[in-house]
């Protein structure tokens, strides 16, 4: 337990110092959503001072820092590609109405360094706790395989929206695809691959108790910034509720015949 507690606060320092210096970057760029490309390697960051750093078994932490360090850095070139052509995000806009900046960057990079904290936790166990033996090594090599076939699929349901948005003419609905299969996939993806990390941790105590961060995560992809905000901004356009009716929102299946 010592460990994991020194392994714990020394992830806030860390996740900390990005956050501060987010901010740094956000005044200089002028834009708010800068947090939104340092979301990613923010945890990153966490998984590589696990491995550096920590005195637990060496292949789950091998295999977490190189899972966590793709996933982030795929996500934030997507996001910086995605974000750079336009004003900041209409969001962030919104939080800085009738705020001072102090207390917009509290609410902006305090908040997202406290959920990456949280949500890193599964990291910071691996990161102390030895590899297990017996029937839980099966356990743990199947969070790696839900990982990475959670990053597949974010990975391939992305690059398939942008390929759809750079269409000319473009079709009103994006139903081909992985999105033939759900109405956001890449939120599934991502779901899947943090349930992956997760039981990565599982595999030895106290990793069960870290659900907390597959929980925040799920909890966000479904209802917080994710699938929902964009059914409401999607409800309206023509052909989305015959797209609705046949295509679950979340959770993957094969379309319906």
């Amino acid at each position: 337990m010592p460990d994991l507690l020194w392994m714990a606060l020394a992830s806030a320092v860390l996740v900390a110092l990005i956050q501060a210096a987010a901010f740094w970057w956000s005044r200089r760029a002028g834009r708010w959503d800068v947090a939104d490309v340092v979301w990613g390697p923010g945890i990153a960051a966490v998984a590589l001072l696990g491995l550096a750093t920590g005195h637990g078994g060496v292949w789950r932490r091998v295999a977490l820092a190189v899972l966590v360090t793709a996933w982030a850095a795929r996500l934030a070139i997507h996001i910086g590609r995605r974000s750079r052509p336009h004003d900041d995000d209409p969001r962030y806009v919104r939080m800085t109405q009738g705020r001072s900046t102090l207390a917009t960057a509290l609410r902006v990079f305090g908040l997202q360094g406290l959920i990456q904290w949280i949500v890193s936790a599964p990291i910071q166990v691996v990161a102390v706790t030895s590899d297990p033996g017996g029937a839980l090594v099966v356990l743990a090599v199947l969070g790696v395989v839900v990982a990475v076939a959670g990053l597949v699929i974010e990975a391939v349901a992305d690059a398939q929206l942008t390929n759809y948005k750079q269409q000319q003419p473009r079709p009103p609905i994006l139903d081909t695809g992985l999105w033939a299969w759900s109405r956001h996939p890449n939120y599934f993806g991502d779901a899947c691959f943090w349930v992956g990390v997760y039981l990565v941790a599982c595999a030895a105590w106290p990793g069960v108790a870290t659900v907390l961060s597959p929980a925040i995560m799920v909890g966000l992809l479904v209802w917080g910034s994710g699938a929902r905000l964009l059914e409401k901004a999607m409800a309206d356009r023509p052909g989305y509720a015959e797209y609705r009716s046949r295509t679950p929102m979340f959770v993957m299946r094969p379309p319906a015949r």
